[in-house]
């Protein structure tokens, strides 16, 4: 099968203000409307932090769904070069990702990354500006806030509050563990916030984060996440 393959919307050689220039030109073209069906594999991407000489590793792990098992790994390390700037997260860390998605042979229908979708001060963090790139649904699962405030929560797992800024809905805070704080849930791209929710809730295996998203962080940090092998190589699903 072929690699998979993003579209080249722009440079990566930019200033600052370029950057969030480039992040208030892409947001208006942030699908928020749900395009996705019934997914048979699930992405999640992560990365881990820069060592001493700025080098980071990437991890994308594909799961087949609903089993959720691991069918696909790509790693890379790679040179971070664009500055760490709160907000501009996705300049720093998507060239690393991209390059382990060039990696894959398979090509999933969903994307989970441990970042921001649209819940993110000019509306388009990591998730989003990654399902731009790889024109894919997206979803932003982050364990932090970037901006905006919710209300209060219920214990059971599945219980969410609408994450705002003023009036606007960014988001959601969702519980997915009891016991834990919450995740925070929003729009990447392709999806609306319900369907996003729901996908995050089906792909949990009692932790706080979603399994796709758990492994690639695992992967990030240098564990080999074993997937499952395909017989007599036909795709295993």
């Amino acid at each position: 099968m072929a690699e998979m393959r993003w579209h080249n919307l722009h440079t990566w050689q930019v200033s600052v203000v370029e950057a969030k220039e480039i992040q208030l030109a892409l947001a208006s073209q942030v699908v928020r409307r749900n395009e996705v069906g019934g997914p048979r594999l699930i992405a999640g991407v992560d990365i881990s932090r820069e060592d001493s000489s700025g080098m980071a590793r990437g991890a994308v792990v594909v799961l087949r769904f609903p089993e959720l098992l691991a069918v696909e790994q790509s790693v890379v390390e790679q040179k971070i070069s664009f500055p760490y700037v709160p907000g501009l997260l996705s300049f720093r860390e998507t060239p690393v990702i991209l390059a382990a998605c060039e990696g894959l042979t398979l090509t999933p229908d969903l994307f989970i990354a441990d970042a921001q979708g649209i819940a993110h001060p000019r509306r388009l963090g990591l998730a989003s500006h990654l399902g731009l790139l790889l024109d894919v649904p997206t979803i932003g699962c982050a364990k932090s806030i970037l901006c905006g405030r919710h209300g209060d929560l219920g214990e059971e797992p599945g219980s969410y509050a609408p994450l705002l800024v003023d009036s606007e809905v960014i988001g959601a805070a969702l519980r997915t563990k009891r016991g834990v704080n919450p995740v925070y849930v929003s729009i990447g791209h392709k999806i609306d916030l319900d369907a996003a929710l729901h996908w995050v809730m089906a792909c949990l295996r009692g932790y706080r984060l979603p399994e796709p998203t758990r492994l690639a962080h695992l992967a990030a940090g240098g564990q080999l996440i074993a997937p499952v092998r395909a017989e007599q190589g036909r795709l295993p699903l």
